[in-house]
Parts: structure tokens; C-alpha cells; sequence
């Protein structure tokens, strides 16, 4: 890897023109530099990949102590053994690759367009195209690419604090190069440079890249910190699981190992059977499983208009108690019209429409469904008029633009109404100018009444500031208000419907809103939500224990800066919550990163985009429903083959293990447990699309590691308990010898691990749930393989003999009796 080298040491970029790279150019530094992109080239995954399937710490000893097998003579067997090690490792390897295939197919649907000038015209490319030279456009909402030099700056504002920590945006402009960065300096200070993985938090400008890729400071981060990742739910439930099964297994190893040294066999041998019986209770494909499952739900759950970023979030989706929701596009229909433009006195006024006008019209930031509502109203102003802005922020919650209005440089300001009347020093009524004190009452009257009726208001306030040409914040001070614009988004069709409807999945929702608490509690009440609306002002006056207490009973919260929003979030999991978050703007960054499954839209702002790891290609409640469905069918299907696996081989390893203390002879050959345990796993593969119970999915799920120690200890005292059936019968009613007691165990182990599959699979009796017909037909296959191999050339190396027409019969027979009596044991022991 190239030493990462500062920003202020870095070349100026060459043939720098504002008319930004041409096409050709770009493809060639694309070329030269590589796709601007963080993480291990794509040729190396799949080595990593296979070399992965065989560096379980058993796997690798077994590996090696059949090697010394070998060397010490004993070559079929080690030949064998290695075989079937291989194909194992080859199955799980495929599976594995098909669902890393398929869920970057999917991932390709959620692209980060970013907009460069190239052969000088602004045009969209992907932000893995983006190249150094680059002259990239950025507006309120983008991420930022690449590191950058800015080049041009209106009011431009980034937030810094995926690298800093820092939660102010920080104001940018072009500077001399000891602003750009000194070596070793940090993040924080340098005013002209921007940063991969920050975004703009408000303004708009322009900016050279300078380095993409690993070579950023974003990337140089993400090396350092890529074994410090954040688990997830899913992860933790999965590592829990498997230290449990490494405490059961380093019993089993133990206690078989010392039980045959005691009875005089070779320590080879001994070793080779207990490391078999170790491999044999391990689910071996449990991470191609999750992952084929996993992949598997993504596809479905695109199909339903729902991308998953991030596989492992699809168990968060699928346990989520609570979502949070913005009531834009989501409980109301997103369509955002102006229905009222007053003046003070309350009438139709075109002037302030205009006026409205020459602010949305002029403003550099992003495009929000507001300005756009205004814009259809009225005839979009000279973009030459344009002197200068003040862009929006979450803080002031109001956006002013300095615009030449009759000749006269004229300050407009829109926003929150209670914001704007606090700049407000005089106010236009009854045709004249007036103190604002003397109308504040009856305008807070008007806003009352228009929230309660569902209304947004908006304050609009101007002042002259004749021969200014720039502007600040400082200037929003002594204006006149001018007037009130009044915006009603209805509720979307349906909203009321998808919200009862996540209710009986279990799933309660919230709204979480910056709008007025009278306007939230209007549109929250059409949708079968109850206020009343805990707002921000009481937010910041509770701490961190009482906001969890109210926000577990509270379903409403209106007037919500964003950090409020996300300690709502965090409050909520402190209650004991799943939470997901449904966010599209700017302001959702922070709670869609402290949420358990943060959720977005394809129309969202970049930094939402990159921050949610699941992206609704519908901004829709019923869409996020069917997703919730299919993430809880995904999770069932993974929790299926971990259970009957489990409790499968758990049962049969044991009684093995036990059966060697009384035995003469070892009762499965190493060779035989291993391809035993390959067979069963064969139509354990299909179980990622298998068919799931109604029941299964209507309430949420997660990994609860007492239920299946509970399912395995119980299950498989079962399983043990039938092959000490299969042992007497073998030994007392045919007087088996070594070769056909190992045949017929093999077989009827075989045969009991695919029968308890399709039993264990539902709560329900077995045959009133259908499987899925790869579940069916890959069993059937398999069943059909084991009872076959002793008959064919295979048997000699394998250790099998052709058993007699009676032992397979009593096999059977054993096999049906095992299936009712797991039906019944249902009843008793907990299935799912």
C-alpha cells in the first residue's frame, strides 16, 4: 500500500480548467487511479473467500492430523477424509459467492450520483467514477466524494463529524495552501479542503479533487479501523452461538479422546474420531447458510421495493418494535402545495407570494418539496438578480437570499414563523409599516389555527440594505415581517391502513417531525396515531431517564432539531426498543446511524442514503410492512437450520461418542462421520428459500440463545435415544459385525437428520406445512444417495457394506417411529 501522503504535500492537479475534465481524460485517470472506492479489490474476494471455508481452527487440525494418518500409511482413509473435506468447503464456498454476486447486483440500484463538469457541461456519473482533477458541483444534501480542494464557495457548510466528532458544519471556502492542510495536521481547521465521507450540511460550491479511493482520509480511516467494527444484533446473536457450541464440542473432544486412549486404540485413530465428531456437531455451512438466506430475503425483499445495504440488518428489520417516521411522503402524500400566500392581516397577497418567490427561486441550497410548491405558484425569478444567501440551517431554521428587488438590494428571509418574527422588528398591516409586538398576538392566533387544521406555516420577513452586495447572518435582524405562507401536505391514501398494519406485525410507529406540534398532532390523528406531542422544547428540558419514560408511552414528536431526534432514538432503545428509522433529509444523518436499522429512499439526500442500510425504492409504510414480513421470513429460515442441525447432530455425535465406550469396535469411521455430516447438509442449503408459517412472521424475532440450548438438549436426548434403538437392534436382532453396524447406523442417521428436517421446520403437524420443493426433492435425492452408496463401488472405501432387505426394513420402520415421536415431543418442547 502507497504511505498516505497530506493534502498540503499533494501536486497541484494538472490542466485544471473550469470547464472540468473532458471524457476521454477521465477514463484514462479512472484507469491510472482506480475506481474511487474503500475496500479490498474485488479480484482477491473470492481467494479470501474460499481460503475462508477451510480456516476453522477444527477443520484445520482435522486437515493435519489426517495428514499424519497418511504419512503413517493409512492413505485411502486420509484420501477420503480429505475429499469430502474439500467438497464441503467447495459447497459453502459457491453458496457463499452466488449470494455475494447477487447482493452486489442489488447494492448496484442504490448508486451515489455525484455531479462533475466534464467537457463543460455538468453531468451525473456514479461516485466510484469521480477522478482526481474532477471539478465537482455541490449542493446542500451531497456527500462528498473524494477529498477536495473548494474552489468556489456560497455559504458553503460541511458536516466534518463522520471524521471529527464534531456536530457543527463547518464553513468552507477557497484559501492559500496552508489552509488547505499541514502534514500531520488534523481534520478539524482546514477551511479549504473537503473530506470524503463528510457532507454538506448547507450552501452550495465547487471543489477540485484531490485523492479518491484508499487514498483519502476517509479510506486511510477505514484501514485502521476495519477491525473495529460495530456489530450488529445479528452478528452478536451469531458469535454467542457459536461459543456455545465451542464449549459443548471442547467437553465431547476431551471425553471421547481420553475414553479411547483408555480402551487401548491408536492415538491416531482417536484423535481422527474425536475431531470427526467435533466436525460432525459444528454446523459446518452455517456461514454459507446465513449468507444464501440473507442474499436470498435481499432478492425477495427487492422484488417487494426494499434494497438491502447491509445483510445482516435484515434480522434488526425483522425484529423491530418501533419505527420512526417523518410524516413527509410517508404518512402524507408528499406533495407539498401552497394554499394559502396571506399578508399580515391575513388575505390573499400576490406580493408576498413574489416575494416567497425570489427567495426559493435564488436560493443555491437543495431542492426541497416547499420551494417547489411556492415555484409552481408563481413565475421563477432573474436568476441575475441573485446578490448573495444565507443558506438554511437547522439552528436558525430559516434561509435568507440578498436579491435585487426594483433596483433595491433586499434581503428576504423565509422560515419557521416563530423563527422569523424573532428578526422581526416591524411588521406590514393595514397598509402600513408597524412594531411587530402589536400584530405577534393575533399572527401566533393565525399559525394556531392553521396547524390545527394540518397546515405548515412558513414566516416571510424582508429589509432594504441598499449598496450591500454579501450578507451573513447577522444581518437577519430588525426586518419586517411581510406575511404567512400556508402548506398542506394530506395524508397519503392508505397511511392509516399501513400504520394498523405494522400495529398487528408488532411494530408501533412513530412521528418524529420538525413541524409545528399542532400541524404533527392533526395529520398524526388521521392516521390512527394519539397525541398529545412531546416537542423539543420539553425534549431538551428531561434527561436521559425521563425522556426514556415518556418516549416509551409517547407516539408523537413535533418542533425536533436533529440531534433531538436522534436522542429520541437512543431513549427509545434504552426502553428495551428495536428501533428502525425511516429518514430522508439532511437532519436524519444522526438518528439513521443511531437506530438499530436505519432506513431511507432512493430519492433521499446522499448522506442519507450512505447512512441507512436499507434504501425503499417506494417511500410507502405498507412497503416498509412486506419488508418487515420478508426480514422476518429470512431470519426464521436461518434460525431453522441452526435448530434442526443442531439438535440433529448433537443427538448423534453423543450417543456415538457414547457407543464407543461399549463398542469393540469405533461405531462410525472418521470418514463415514464426515460424509454423513456432508450429505445432511446438502438440503440444508435449500432451507434459505423454504416456506415459512404465517405464524412465524407476526410478531418480531431475534436470537434468543436459551430456546435453542432448550431445542438442541431436548431434540437431541431424542436423537440419542432412537440410535441406542438402532444400536440394540443392529447388535441383538441381526448380530451386526463392525462393517454392517456402521452401515446401518450410517443409514439410519442419515435418514433421521432429512426426516426431522421437514418435521422440525413448523410449529404446526408437518404435513399441514408445506416445504418448499428444493427442501423436498434435495432430501429425497439425498435419502435415495445413502441407502444407495453400500451397493456400489463406493462402499470399499468408504467402510460400507450391503446391508440385508431386513435392516433396511427395521431402519425404516425406526426412521417412521423417530418422525412420530418428534410430531408428538412438539407439543412440549419449544419449535420456534
Amino acid at each position: 500500500m502507497e504511505p498516505h501522503v497530506p493534502v498540503a504535500e499533494l501536486p497541484e492537479p494538472a490542466e485544471r480548467s473550469p470547464r472540468g475534465l473532458s471524457s476521454e481524460e477521465a477514463r484514462r485517470r479512472l484507469a491510472e487511479h482506480g475506481p474511487n472506492t474503500v475496500g479490498a479489490p474485488r479480484r482477491h474476494r473470492a481467494l479470501r473467500l474460499l481460503l475462508t471455508q477451510f480456516t476453522s481452527p477444527i477443520v484445520l487440525i482435522l486437515i493435519a492430523a489426517t495428514v499424519v494418518s497418511m504419512l503413517l500409511g493409512d492413505l485411502t482413509d486420509g484420501l477420503v477424509i480429505l475429499v469430502i473435506i474439500a467438497a464441503s468447503g467447495l459447497l459453502g464456498f459457491f453458496q457463499e459467492r452466488t449470494a455475494g454476486r447477487a447482493v452486489d447486483a442489488l447494492l448496484a440500484r442504490v448508486r451515489v450520483e455525484v455531479e462533475v463538469v466534464r467537457d463543460g457541461s455538468e453531468v451525473s456519473v456514479p461516485s466510484e467514477d469521480v477522478v482526481p482533477g474532477d471539478l465537482v458541483v455541490l449542493r446542500a444534501g451531497d456527500v462528498i466524494p473524494a477529498d477536495c480542494r473548494v474552489v468556489e464557495s456560497h455559504g458553503l457548510q460541511v458536516d466534518e463529524s463522520a471524521l471529527t466528532g464534531e456536530s457543527f458544519p463547518v464553513e468552507k471556502s477557497p484559501g492559500p495552501p496552508s489552509s488547505q492542510a499541514a502534514p500531520g495536521e488534523a481534520v478539524a481547521g482546514r477551511t479549504g479542503t473537503l473530506f470524503a465521507g463528510t457532507h454538506v450540511a448547507g450552501g452550495s460550491g465547487a471543489a477540485e479533487v484531490l485523492r479518491t479511493g484508499g487514498d483519502t482520509e476517509f479510506g486511510a480511516l477505514t484501514a485502521e479501523l476495519a477491525a473495529r467494527d460495530v456489530t450488529t444484533g445479528f452478528e452478536r446473536g451469531l458469535t454467542r452461538f457459536g461459543m456455545m457450541l465451542v464449549r459443548v464440542m471442547a467437553v465431547l473432544v476431551c471425553l471421547i479422546f481420553a475414553v479411547n486412549l483408555l480402551l487401548d486404540r491408536p492415538v491416531v485413530e482417536a484423535v481422527l474420531f474425536s475431531l470427526a465428531l467435533a466436525v460432525g456437531l459444528t454446523p459446518q455451512l452455517l456461514p454459507a447458510i446465513v449468507a444464501v438466506s440473507l442474499s436470498s430475503g435481499a432478492r425477495r425483499m427487492a422484488a417487494e421495493q426494499v434494497i438491502v445495504k447491509r445483510l445482516d440488518a435484515i434480522e434488526d428489520f425483522g425484529a423491530m418494535t418501533v419505527l420512526c417516521t417523518d410524516k413527509t411522503g410517508t404518512l402524507t402524500g408528499g406533495v407539498v402545495r401552497l394554499d394559502g400566500a396571506y399578508d399580515v392581516d391575513g388575505r390573499d397577497s400576490a406580493e408576498v407570494l413574489r416575494l416567497a418567490g425570489l427567495n426559493a427561486g435564488l436560493q443555491h441550497g437543495f431542492a426541497n418539496p416547499l420551494d417547489q410548491a411556492i415555484l409552481r405558484g408563481t413565475p421563477p425569478p432573474d436568476p441575475s438578480a441573485r446578490l448573495d444567501e444565507v443558506p438554511y440551517d437547522f439552528e436558525r431554521r430559516r434561509i435568507s437570499v440578498l436579491a435585487l428587488d426594483g433596483g433595491v438590494p433586499t434581503l428576504v428571509t423565509k422560515g419557521a414563523l416563530e423563527e422569523v418574527l424573532g428578526v422581526c422588528a416591524f411588521a406590514r398591516a393595514g397598509g402600513a409599516v408597524v412594531p411587530v409586538e402589536s400584530v405577534r398576538a393575533a399572527v401566533l392566533r393565525r399559525l394556531a389555527e392553521l396547524s390545527a387544521a394540518g397546515y405548515r406555516v412558513l414566516g416571510l420577513a424582508t429589509a432594504e440594505l441598499p449598496g450591500r452586495e454579501r450578507v451573513s447572518a447577522a444581518d437577519e435582524a430588525g426586518m419586517t415581517l411581510t406575511g404567512l405562507l400556508a402548506f398542506r401536505d394530506p395524508p397519503k391514501e392508505g397511511a392509516a391502513e399501513a400504520v394498523a398494519e405494522l400495529g398487528a406485525l408488532g411494530v408501533s410507529v412513530r412521528l418524529v417531525t420538525g413541524d409545528n406540534r399542532l400541524a404533527a398532532e392533526h395529520v398524526a390523528g388521521e392516521v390512527g396515531l394519539a397525541g398529545p406531542a412531546l416537542t423539543g422544547a420539553e425534549i431538551d428540558r428531561l434527561d436521559d431517564a425521563a425522556l426514556t419514560a415518556r418516549a416509551r408511552d409517547t407516539q408523537v414528536f413535533a418542533e425536533i432539531a436533529p440531534l433531538q431526534k436522534e436522542r429520541v432514538v437512543r431513549a427509545l432503545r434504552a426502553a428495551g426498543e428495536t428501533v428502525g428509522f425511516l429518514g430522508d433529509g439532511i437532519n436524519d444523518s444522526p438518528a439513521l446511524h443511531a437506530a438499530d436499522v436505519g432506513i431511507s429512499v432512493d430519492t433521499a439526500v446522499d448522506v442519507a442514503k450512505r447512512s441507512a442500510a436499507i434504501v425503499l425504492l417506494d417511500k410507502n409504510l405498507g412497503v416498509v410492512a412486506d419488508g418487515v414480513r420478508l426480514g422476518r421470513q429470512t431470519f426464521a429460515n436461518t434460525l431453522k437450520y441452526v435448530r434442526v442441525t443442531t439438535s440433529a447432530n448433537f443427538g448423534n455425535m453423543a450417543s456415538m461418542a457414547a457407543a464407543a465406550a461399549f463398542l469393540p469396535f469405533l461405531p462410525l469411521l472418521p470418514r463415514q462421520i464426515l460424509l454423513l455430516n456432508f450429505l445432511s447438509d446438502i438440503p440444508a442449503t435449500t432451507i434459505a428459500a423454504d416456506a415459512v408459517d404465517e405464524e412465524q412472521v407476526e410478531r418480531p424475532s431475534a436470537w434468543d440463545l436459551r430456546r435453542i440450548r432448550a431445542f438442541m438438549i431436548g431434540f437431541g436426548v431424542l436423537s440419542s435415544l432412537f440410535d441406542v434403538a438402532t444400536f440394540l437392534v443392529l447388535r441383538l436382532g441381526f448380530d451386526a459385525g463392525a462393517d454392517l453396524f456402521r452401515t446401518g447406523w450410517f443409514i439410519e442417521s442419515t435418514a433421521t437428520e432429512l426426516a426431522v428436517m421437514l418435521v422440525l421446520r413448523t410449529r404446526r403437524p408437518f404435513f399441514r406445512s408445506r416445504p418448499g420443493r428444493a427442501l423436498v426433492w434435495s432430501s429425497v435425492l439425498v435419502a435415495l444417495v445413502t441407502v444407495a452408496v453400500p451397493f456400489t463401488p463406493l462402499a470399499g472405501p468408504l467402510g460400507l457394506v450391503a446391508p440385508p432387505p431386513a435392516v433396511l426394513a427395521a431402519l425404516a420402520g425406526l426412521t417412521l417411529l423417530y418422525v412420530a415421536v418428534n410430531e408428538a415431543a412438539k407439543r412440549f418442547l419449544p419449535v420456534t
